[in-house]
């Protein structure tokens, strides 16, 4: 009998039966070329959990006939690198490639992710990095120069629902014990994430033992029920309007009530926060400018946290703009000084506030009379005297 957990043993052996990230699997794709070619390259693989990283990892070693060693970051210590190498180095004096596959190597800290350069320099092992985090943040330079960044993007709804039907025909499991309408809800309780959908089907199985996998049993499985929210969808920009005009509208209680159904709907709580950094600028500006600080602050927060803690930042950030004076100071000035340098893009800039670098310049009058200086008042005026007269803010 088999014990492994449903989602490794439904896993893709052969890049024919991975489903979706067709933009890197396709035939002509960089995935499909390594392969077809049999020639490994070291890879960070960027995306979120569940949408391939380590199936992709693992087919490209088999089927370029890479031995295929793999470690996590999180457990990985000095000695397993040094092992890895010794493993490799006797892997190239007999003619086989090496993949080292680094899972969440964003945790690796930079004088770990340094000790693998010699090795990827020489060719001795093919480095294949897998992170959830932005690697032009957590990965150092040196290591992203040497590797193709690949991202991976959520599974779509309908490919979620593709490896659902596939795992039901292996585990012989008909429309009766099955339903289409408890896949359709075990895809959309995934939030793209293959893993957790199968993982759902799993305890539902267990939970429905001889009777059919309901709604409710898949409800009951995956502790949640499905909120009427779609993140690609019309009710997902009608939430995040309703939850903007909330903040305008200095509500409170319902900006934070359409903040908590986004979370709860599996919505990226970046894009909240970066909506929320974008808000502090448009609707708040002048009138309290220290905003965005904490809007920013919000979004690293969220960015280095994540779910489910950041949830007290976001809440602290969107009571705090929601009860916040408000201003479209800065929105209109914006609006209005792009209209004027579209109208008037290429006015001569006044002589005296000209660079002057060399002495011809100077000769020639560029930043005559300029004082280096707080207050400093410049003769001809700071704008072109087309616009003297022109008030912005």
């Amino acid at each position: 009998m088999d014990v492994r957990p449903l989602a490794e043993r439904m896993r893709p052996e052969t890049l024919d039966q991975v489903i979706g990230q067709d933009q890197l699997t396709a035939a002509g794709k960089i995935v499909h070329e390594i392969i077809e070619r049999k020639q490994p390259v070291s890879l960070i693989l960027w995306g979120p959990p569940g949408s391939g990283k380590t199936t992709l990892a693992r087919i490209i070693a088999h089927q370029t006939d890479a031995e295929f060693i793999e470690l996590s970051a999180v457990t990985a210590k000095k000695d397993d690198v040094r092992d890895v190498v010794r493993t490799a180095e006797a892997n190239q004096r007999l003619g086989m490639r090496t993949i080292l596959f680094v899972d969440e190597i964003h945790r690796f800290n930079k004088a770990q992710q340094d000790a693998f350069l010699p090795h990827v320099e020489a060719g001795t092992i093919v480095l294949i990095g897998a992170t959830t985090e932005n690697p032009s943040f957590e990965v150092i330079n040196p290591l992203l120069s040497r590797s193709r960044v690949l991202v991976l993007e959520p599974l779509s709804k309908d490919s979620v629902i593709t490896i659902l039907k596939r795992t039901a025909k292996t585990l012989a499991l008909g429309d009766k014990k099955l339903p289409n309408a408890s896949i359709a809800l075990l895809a959309e309780l995934s939030a793209g994430d293959a893993r957790v959908a199968l993982g759902n089907l799993e305890l539902a199985l267990q939970l429905a033992g001889n009777k059919p996998v309901t709604t409710q049993v898949v409800e009951t499985a995956a502790q949640t029920k499905l909120p009427g929210y779609d993140k690609k969808g019309e009710t997902h920009y009608n939430v995040i309007s309703a939850f903007i005009k909330s903040l305008r509208g200095s509500d409170a209680t319902a900006a934070l009530y359409y903040l908590a159904r986004m979370l709860q709907a599996g919505e990226d709580p970046k894009f909240i926060a970066r909506r929320m950094v974008i808000f502090t600028s448009e609707d708040i500006g002048l009138a309290a400018p220290a905003a965005l600080n904490l809007a920013v602050s919000t979004f690293l927060a969220v960015e280095r946290i994540g779910m489910p803690e950041c949830e007290y930042n976001l809440y602290h950030c969107a009571a705090v703009l929601a009860k916040t004076h408000k201003s479209r100071v800065v929105t209109d000035a914006m609006t209005a000084a792009k209209t004027t340098a579209r109208k008037y893009p290429d006015l001569p800039v006044p002589l005296g506030l000209r660079n002057a670098p060399t002495k011809l310049m100077q000769d020639l009058g560029y930043g005559k009379d300029y004082a280096w200086q707080a207050g400093f008042e410049a003769p001809e005026g700071f704008l072109p005297p087309e616009l003297k007269d022109l008030k912005i803010i």
